[in-house]
């Protein structure tokens, strides 16, 4: 089994090698390369590398990364927006609940979805309330390791 970081640089040489025009394709592609992914995973994939689509002028549309630098300022708007919005986070089996300031809910939520992070399978936002639902089979140490490895200089 191929590990996600392993993952995205197969997925990112493809797209930088080749002319893609689908998921499917890029599916295809990385079967060849004995990379097994289901569709859910290569599109949070694609999201996490933040994969656009130009027009190719003859193809139609094709698969392109952003700039490095564009990506690493994305990343740091996410983790801001996080680290300005948390208050606490709590636990109750795979449920994960974070207070956030008033009105903060949305963006912190949407940094969780964007940073990726492995051991979430979704989240719902409220005012000053997110839900986080974490895979089974993954401790809340694990996750809570997960945050602090990405987001530097953040109490929990």
């Amino acid at each position: 089994m191929t590990s996600r970081p392993e993952r995205l640089k197969i997925i990112q040489s493809l797209i930088e090698g080749g002319e893609i025009t689908s998921q499917d394709q890029l599916l295809r592609l990385l079967k060849e390369n004995m990379v097994s992914v289901t569709q859910a995973t290569l599109s949070r994939d694609l999201k996490m590398l933040k994969v656009g689509k130009i027009s190719d002028g003859a193809k139609g549309y094709i698969y392109t990364l952003p700039s490095l630098l564009n990506l690493k300022e994305s990343e740091q708007q996410y983790i801001s927006d996080f680290k300005r919005g948390f208050l606490s986070i709590s636990f109750s089996n795979n449920i994960c609940v974070i207070k956030t300031l008033p009105g903060h809910a949305n963006s912190t939520a949407a940094a969780i979805d964007n940073l990726s992070f492995e051991e979430v399978i979704g989240s719902i936002a409220g005012d000053d309330t997110i839900m986080v639902i974490l895979s089974d089979e993954i401790p809340r140490e694990e996750f809570i390791e997960s945050i602090k490895s990405k987001i530097e200089d953040l109490e929990i």
